[in-house]
């Protein structure tokens, strides 16, 4: 039966409270009166730890803005009694990187919309393209602090590259669920993206106020002062981005699921007011094992089939990356904004019923996360070749951190801003999940499954033919 009936008593309920609609339409992309629409949530278990991660937030957000005012203005004092720190020099490269930051995501996710395909596939090669250009440009500069994240840089964008083209063939399937899933994209969306961009923009100019103090005096303790602003900023952005998808994946979930969409201030303020705690847990686990689950793929692939002992444990993570994933996925936050669930709950919830539905290889062959991923790669790596040259110029010394600084805001304001295709490709994969034969659904899915079946029986039979001619030919020998 369909997660829609099963959690009747407890799903997001629309009503109006007029005596002529007593109950929501069923139209599709019908909207109801914003001012008439009331949201009702049922309590959830695990409120203990969404409320401490919540808390944990709020209380870390708090401490970070304290220590980036007293860095700043502790770090303009210091400018001005000394002259090792040149702050016309150091900040006007990177707040420039920002504002790129934010125009670039901006029409990036209004490309998405418009054109999804030559998005996608602009995002699978200028990402690898473009971090090669930030590992070149970092190699040029010349100095030891530049080297590791040199190679780091170049390593990537090779990998990168060959993982654009042995992926290339499921192009196709991707942008079909692409555009099918952000069609139609809900009212004032794009108010909200520019609107969380902007604050993004700000929030991110902040962070360099702080990064730019502690770096003014250059102390040990300003070392790792810096490392803690940039976690700071890298869980905050994931906070955001996860607010962001959570609001867009349950106003679509709704649409595909009902034929009800519910209006999208509504929902954010929903997300906020009783969402958030799911948010924070899963902003700070998704990450994490997504790179454990993403590692053991990559193991798993080099090692094939082999019985080296380099190798010996590589099923065993392979099987932890599988497991692991069941606990936390990005396909949770669907059901954790729509049914007000704890976020490791409604991971469970989505994936059995993604593996009772047998869409596990469907699931595995979306490109749409590495689409976003490789979309903020790009952008990073774009203002991190507008801020760097810059230095260069200016002032080399400067060149390598100021580059690093500009392609992690690059990077996570992208993502931020490619929240929303996420979300909605999340809301349709798991509303088609709970009911496939709903005619609101076409054929795209029920035939990459035949698509990905006939190639896993062609698989095996070469598998076959290949172990059958070994024998032979050992047979042939002896």
């Amino acid at each position: 039966m369909a997660r829609i009936d099963e959690f009747a008593p407890q799903m997001v309920q629309l009503h109006t409270q007029t005596q002529d609609h007593p109950l929501p339409s069923t139209t599709p992309f019908k909207i109801q009166e914003p001012n008439n629409t009331q949201f009702q949530i049922q309590p959830a278990r695990g409120l203990f730890f969404r409320k401490l991660f919540r808390n944990l937030f709020y209380i870390h957000f708090f401490l970070i803005t304290i220590l980036v005012i007293v860095l700043t203005i502790r770090g303009l004092i210091s400018a001005a009694t000394n002259h090792h720190f040149r702050p016309l020099e150091w900040f006007p490269p990177l707040l420039a990187s920002t504002a790129c930051a934010g125009i670039f995501s901006f029409a990036w996710q209004s490309f998405t919309l418009c054109n999804p395909s030559r998005t996608l596939k602009a995002a699978f090669w200028l990402g690898p393209l473009l971090t090669c250009a930030v590992g070149i440009f970092l190699v040029s500069i010349g100095s030891s602090r530049s080297l590791a994240p040199a190679v780091i840089a170049l390593v990537s964008s090779i990998v990168l590259s060959l993982y654009s083209c042995w992926v290339s063939p499921q192009f196709d399937h991707t942008i079909k669920v692409l555009s099918i899933s952000t069609a139609f994209p809900p009212p004032r969306t794009t108010v909200l993206v520019v609107l969380t961009i902007i604050s993004c923009t700000l929030y991110s100019s902040f962070m360099v106020a702080g990064i730019g103090g502690a770096t003014a005096t250059g102390t040990v303790f300003d070392s790792i002062f810096i490392l803690v602003l940039l976690l700071s900023l890298a869980w905050t952005m994931q906070v955001i981005k996860y607010t962001l998808q959570v609001t867009i994946s349950r106003v679509k979930y709704m649409n595909f699921a009902s034929g009800t969409e519910l209006d999208i201030n509504v929902a954010f303020r929903d997300t906020l007011k009783h969402s958030l705690g799911s948010i924070c847990v899963g902003s700070a686990l998704v990450p994490i094992l997504g790179l454990i689950q993403g590692s053991a793929r990559a193991l798993s692939l080099i090692s094939g089939d082999t019985d080296e002992f380099l190798f010996s444990c590589a099923n065993c993570y392979s099987g932890v990356g599988s497991r692991l994933i069941t606990y936390a996925n990005r396909w949770g936050f669907v059901y954790a904004g729509a049914y007000n669930m704890g976020f490791v709950q409604a991971s469970i919830d989505t994936w059995e019923m993604f593996r009772r539905g047998g869409l596990e290889q469907v699931i595995d062959s979306d490109l749409t996360s590495s689409f976003c991923f490789l979309s903020g790669m790009a952008s990073g790596a774009v203002c991190a070749l507008l801020g760097g040259p810059w230095c260069l110029v200016v002032h080399k010394g400067y060149a390598a951190e100021i580059s690093i600084y500009a392609y992690l805001i690059g990077y996570f304001m992208c993502r931020v801003a490619m929240a929303w295709p996420q979300a909605c490709v999340s809301a349709y994969l798991v509303a088609y999940a709970e009911n496939p034969q709903h005619p609101r659904f076409d054929s795209t899915i029920p035939v990459r499954i035949q698509e990905l079946q006939r190639s896993r029986t062609q698989t095996s039979q070469i598998t076959h033919f290949t172990d059958h001619l070994a024998e032979a030919e050992a047979t042939i020998s002896h």
